[in-house]
């Protein structure tokens, strides 16, 4: 029985994709069918080149299909907080960028896929604290909220105060929600009739003009690695660059309506969106178990996820039932900005989303296509 994301009948009916049976010759190689790699392979197309895509399982069971669904402006960091370690240029940029993103994937998608419902972040989380450092983190984090607001108005991005049911914060209402695993599967039926696509072939190595697989080599000029997850694994060159990290999340049986939208809250760690049967999708608490979380292991651990059923529990205002657990892999840098980067000559990476990668993701994605193709410099957003 598919659960989770998978549950809906889009993505229960994908007809999947065969594996490489041999070796190709192809003027371009995309390595990882998220929504970054996706991205990659349309701006590939659009350029008049042949492509093969390959991806280790199927379409959409990474992280782009697998976390909270959450369609959201800016990096991973609040953007005030973006502009002290990057400095206004960078950070406001890729905060536009991710925007022009959102309208775009609104448009080829359809309201249907990707739900223009804006975004809510807490100070705290809902209901009274529990505990005086609760109380108190949850007064820090209001203040944080108001520079947050701030920077965004400051260069005219949305922002609304929220007070609210679910407690203060602000909502963004530019942002968006969607199931993930459609979403990338979506792209990929668009997409699967003029690239040469295939799931479950595991890249082995990766070098200048060519990916070694389990069922033979993609030979071709350009190589774009898109894996976010595990990318410093498959690309050494780039271990210190970028790690590796377990996300988590849950998923309830339906409780009453509650969330309008996509809600995090507690700095970000804890976050949850309430899909159209009342399901919850419920995410977060890495940071409770930092050490831990620094994994390749994608099985849920048994803290992580008891901390997560006391996140579903505050989200829903009801006690809660779990119905599936799940994680995934993604991958973090020190400063927050996402990877975009030659490797080595015609060998494109970019990654490091840093928890936040499904509208970074595409952004960098073209930025990798120009920089492979045209030689252009990435904006200063993305680490070199």
């Amino acid at each position: 029985m598919s659960v989770g994301w998978d549950a809906h009948p889009d993505v229960a009916a994908w007809t999947g994709l065969a594996p490489l049976d041999g070796d190709r010759t192809a003027d371009a190689c995309v390595i990882g069918l998220g929504g970054s790699g996706l991205a990659a392979i349309e701006a590939l197309l659009a350029r008049g080149l042949s492509v093969v895509g390959l991806d280790t399982g199927r379409v959409a069971a990474g992280a782009a299909g697998r976390n909270g669904g959450f369609l959201l402006g800016g990096p991973a960091l609040f953007l005030h907080d973006a502009i002290a370690r990057w400095r206004a240029d960078a950070a406001v940029e890729l905060y536009r960028q991710t925007l022009a993103e959102l309208d775009r994937l609104e448009t080829e998608l359809g309201p249907d896929v990707v739900r223009r419902v804006g975004s809510i972040r807490l100070a705290g989380l809902p209901g009274e604290p529990v505990t005086d450092d609760e109380a108190a983190d949850r007064e820090r984090e209001r203040a944080d909220c108001a520079a947050h607001a701030s920077a965004l108005r400051e260069h005219g991005i949305a922002v609304q105060d929220y007070a609210g049911p679910l407690g203060h914060g602000i909502f963004l209402p530019d942002d968006a929600a969607m199931n993930p695993a459609r979403r990338a599967l979506s792209l990929a039926t668009r997409l699967r009739a003029r690239a040469d696509l295939h799931e479950h072939t595991a890249v082995r190595s990766v070098a200048s003009g060519r990916a070694v697989t389990e069922h033979g080599t993609v030979s071709a000029a350009v190589i774009i690695v898109a894996v976010d997850g595990r990318l410093d694994a498959l690309l050494p060159a780039l271990a210190g660059r970028v790690r590796t990290a377990r996300l988590q999340m849950l998923a309830t049986g339906p409780v009453p309506a509650r969330l309008p939208c996509p809600v995090y809250g507690r700095w970000g760690y804890d976050y949850a969106q309430q899909l159209p049967d009342g399901t919850l999708a419920v995410g977060g608490g890495r940071d409770r178990y930092v050490e831990r979380e620094w994994t390749d292991e994608v099985e849920p651990s048994r803290p992580v996820q008891r901390h997560i059923e006391r996140v579903a529990a505050r989200m829903a205002g009801v006690p809660v039932t779990v119905r599936h657990r799940w994680g995934a892999s993604v991958g973090f840098t020190a400063d927050g900005r996402p990877l975009c980067t030659e490797v080595e000559p015609g060998v494109v990476a970019l990654g490091g989303y840093n928890g936040t990668g499904n509208l970074v993701g595409p952004v960098a994605a073209r930025a990798a296509v120009a920089l492979a193709l045209d030689g252009v410099t990435p904006p200063t957003c993305f680490a070199p």
